[in-house]
């Protein structure tokens, strides 16, 4: 078995680098990817989506997600959910793919796994008075 095969070892860790989509996944993926989670979604309800798990934050463009929506499709984890005509313009959908599932759970546990251990660390920083250190080197 290799390194990242060993039983215990987190699933978060596991998971395979996906051509062509960064990993850690990058912020705008990360959201477009939640956006996605619930259920199918078009481009611009993906747009008010992103800015509001983002707490205004991020404001996608359309040029924008269309490109990254692009991307995503190639690697596999977005897909084409079903087209529509709506005042006669085409509306594509868009929906998680069961590979885009893995990787936006694999990518929760990280940020989560990282989330506990800055918080612990935080938390004994904030418990415990911090002790000036001498000028110097070593003791």
């Amino acid at each position: 078995m290799g390194r990242l095969e060993r039983a215990g070892t987190p699933a978060y860790l596991r998971v395979r680098y996906i051509q062509d989509v960064d990993t850690p996944l990058r912020e705008p993926t990360f959201l477009i990817l939640t956006a996605l989670a619930r259920e199918p979604m078009h481009g611009y309800a993906i747009i008010g989506e992103v800015a509001d798990l983002s707490g205004g934050r991020l404001s996608l463009r359309p040029g924008t997600l269309y490109g990254a929506l692009d991307r995503l499709t190639d690697a596999g984890l977005v897909e084409l959910d079903r087209e529509e005509t709506v005042d006669g313009r085409l509306r594509r959908y868009y929906r998680l793919s069961p590979a885009g599932d893995a990787t936006l759970t694999a990518e929760t546990e990280r940020l989560r796994h990282n989330v506990e251990a800055a918080t612990v660390r935080l938390n004994a920083r904030r418990a415990a008075p911090l002790t000036p250190r001498t000028a110097g080197g070593l003791a």
